[in-house]
């Protein structure tokens, strides 16, 4: 089954003699929503490939609030977990399941040995950096330029993409902690869209109308 999600997952970057080393080298393992999978300060001996499921990568500042940075999808890794393995300090994020998900743990040292003996492996850390790198920009475009309600607005966007659904099961509490601000305010700001028809609200669920 593993082999079966690495092809399907990771096929189109990874050559298919690395893909079945990975599976054999590689544990499985398993997660549930909002189980958090990787923490801040943790060491890091491994390296995720996500097989299943969506992943919240997050940084926290010295009072406990999170932002959040990314999300990954299934057939990704984390760049931050790779910077954090190379220089074989702690983590600096913390990763969170947004969804349950699947995950396969590589041992940190195959990392070196594929960089150097695999393209493909090799192409795929590099343009893994790229993505990440594009995304933590707009992250910080995001803070910097937007006005909450249009990071709000953004957020919900790319929630009900990722999760293919004009529905989104999700409490206003969540919502505040991703964005680093308050549940207050974006109840209002939730409430705001509602009135512009932009979205309609029930208990713990927002329908997006526009998409």
């Amino acid at each position: 089954m593993v082999l079966d999600l690495l092809s399907e997952k990771y096929g189109h970057t990874l050559d298919e003699s690395l893909i079945e080393e990975i599976s054999k080298t590689g544990i499985s393992r398993a997660f549930k929503k909002d189980d958090i999978i990787i923490d801040i300060g943790q060491p890091l001996k491994q390296i995720p490939l996500l097989l299943s499921g969506h992943i919240k990568v997050l940084r926290e500042d010295d009072y406990g609030n999170e932002l959040l940075l990314y999300v990954l999808e299934a057939g990704e890794t984390c760049t931050m977990t790779l910077t954090c393995c190379m220089g074989t300090t702690k983590s600096k994020i913390r990763a969170v399941a947004e969804k349950d998900s699947t995950l396969l743990m590589l041992p940190v040292e195959k990392m070196t040995t594929w960089f150097h003996n695999n393209e493909s492996w090799r192409n795929f850390i590099l343009e893994s950096y790229q993505v990440r790198f594009d995304e933590m920009l707009q992250t910080i475009d995001n803070i910097a330029f937007m006005k909450m309600d249009e990071r709000l607005y953004n957020y919900l966007i790319t929630k009900a993409k990722l999760h293919d659904s004009n529905t989104l099961h999700v409490i206003h509490q969540e919502i505040a902690e991703d964005l680093h601000t308050s549940r207050v305010v974006v109840s209002r700001l939730l409430k705001q869209l509602e009135n512009n028809k932009k979205i309609k609200l029930s208990r713990n669920k927002i329908e997006l109308l526009d998409l």
